[in-house]
C-alpha cells in the first residue's frame, strides 16, 4: 500500500465509517500491551530532560517533585541521568508514604539500541540504574537507528518487534514510541509482522504546536498521546537553529505571548499554568521539567487552573503559524515529521 504523506489522509483513513477502515483493522489485529499498570498513566508529569546530575540536581527535583504530588515520572538513557533520577523516586517515594506501583515511570530506548539483540539489555539498564524492578512505559525515543560506523537510517520494525517481547518478561507494562511521522506509525501498525499496538506516543505539543488532527488520529486508533515541551520555546535550550532560525525568532517566548498572558491573568493563574491545562484538557499527559522548587510547585498547580470555552478558542489561533522547536532531522541526516505540521 502507498505510504500516507500527509495527515490529512492518514486522519481520514482513521475515521473512515467503514468495517475495512484501518482503524477497524487495526484494532482486530493488535494486541494492547500488557499487563496493565496498577494506575492510569497521570495526565500532568514531571520531565528529567536536561536535568543535571551535578550537585544532585536531578535526584533533589525528582524527589520534591513526587512530595508535591506529581504521580508520573518521565525519564530516559539519553538524558544521562538516569541513576540521580532513580535515587530521587527512592527519596520521593520515602518522604510521601508511598510504594513503587504507586507512581508512572516512563523511559525511552536509545538510537543506538535499536539493534533488536540489544533493546533487552537496554532496558535491564535503564532498570539497573533507575533502581526499579519494572517500567509503566518503555518508549523507542526516535525511529532512528544509529548503525556501528555513526551512520543514522529511518529503523523501527524489527525494534518494535523486540520490544514487543518486553512485557512478557514483566520488566515494562506498556510500550510505546515518540516523534513518529504519520507514514511511519501507518507502516508500524499494518506491517504484518506486528503484533503489538503502541501504548502510547510522546511527542512535541504546544499552543504554538497544536497538531489537532494527528491528536485526532491517536484518539481513533486508541493512541495515548504525551505531551514533551508543553510549555513550548520556554526551554533554554531551544536556541535559534540555521535550519530554523527566522521562524523561532519570529515567535515571541510561548509563556511571554498575549493571549496566554490575558487569560492566565482573567484566570487568575500563571502562564504556565494556563498552557498546561490547556495540553491536558485534550486528553494529552503533559510533561514539565525545572529544576526550580517554586517552578515545580507552580507547574503542579496547572491541575486547578479552569479554562472556559473562550479560552480555547482564543489559544487555537496561537498556533496558526505553527512552530516546531525540535527537530534534529538535518543534524542527523534524516527526514523526520514528514506531513506534519510544521515539518
Amino acid at each position: 500500500m502507498h505510504l500516507l504523506k500527509n495527515i490529512a489522509a492518514i486522519t481520514a483513513l482513521a475515521i473512515t465509517a467503514s468495517s475495512r477502515s484501518l482503524r477497524g483493522d487495526v484494532q482486530e489485529i493488535l494486541r494492547p500491551s500488557k499487563p496493565p499498570s496498577p494506575i492510569d498513566i497521570p495526565h500532568l508529569g514531571f520531565g528529567t530532560w536536561n536535568l543535571s546530575p551535578n550537585e544532585h540536581n536531578a535526584s533533589a527535583a525528582v524527589s520534591h517533585a513526587i512530595e508535591v504530588g506529581y504521580r508520573h515520572i518521565d525519564c530516559a538513557a539519553a538524558y544521562g541521568n538516569e541513576k540521580d533520577v532513580g535515587q530521587g523516586i527512592k527519596e520521593g517515594l520515602k518522604k510521601a508514604g508511598l510504594k513503587r506501583e504507586d507512581i508512572w515511570v516512563t523511559s525511552k530506548l536509545w538510537n543506538d539500541k535499536h539493534d533488536p539483540a540489544k533493546v533487552e539489555s537496554a532496558l535491564d539498564q535503564t532498570l539497573l540504574d533507575l533502581a526499579l524492578p519494572y517500567l509503566d512505559l518503555y518508549l523507542m525515543h526516535w525511529p532512528v537507528a544509529t548503525l556501528p560506523g555513526g551512520a543514522n537510517v529511518i529503523s523501527f520494525i524489527p525494534t518494535w518487534n523486540a520490544m514487543s517481547q518486553l512485557p512478557l518478561a514483566g520488566k515494562v507494562r506498556h510500550i510505546g514510541i515518540s516523534n513518529f511521522s504519520p507514514s511511519q506509525l501507518h507502516s508500524l501498525l499494518t506491517d504484518p509482522s506486528t503484533t503489538t499496538k503502541p501504548f502510547a506516543h510522546q511527542m512535541e505539543l504546544h499552543p504554538y504546536l497544536p497538531q489537532t488532527a494527528w491528536l485526532l488520529y491517536h484518539a481513533q486508533q486508541g493512541i495515548h498521546v504525551t505531551a514533551y515541551s508543553p510549555l513550548g520555546n520556554s526551554n533554554p535550550t531551544y536556541k535559534p537553529s540555521t535550519e530554523h532560525k527566522h521562524k523561532h525568532e519570529a515567535v515571541a517566548p510561548l509563556l511571554e505571548n498575549d493571549v496566554v498572558t490575558a487569560i492566565a491573568e482573567k484566570r487568575e493563574c500563571t502562564p504556565a499554568q494556563v498552557v498546561l491545562a490547556w495540553g491536558m484538557s485534550r486528553g494529552v499527559s503533559v510533561i514539565p521539567k525545572s529544576q526550580h522548587v517554586e517552578r515545580i510547585e507552580e507547574n503542579f498547580g496547572a491541575k486547578g487552573c479552569g479554562l472556559e470555552f473562550g479560552d480555547f478558542v482564543g489559544l487555537e489561533g496561537v498556533g496558526d503559524s505553527p512552530v516546531r522547536f525540535s527537530n534534529p532531522s538535518g543534524k542527523w541526516g534524516v527526514g523526520l515529521y514528514e506531513g506534519l505540521q510544521d515539518s
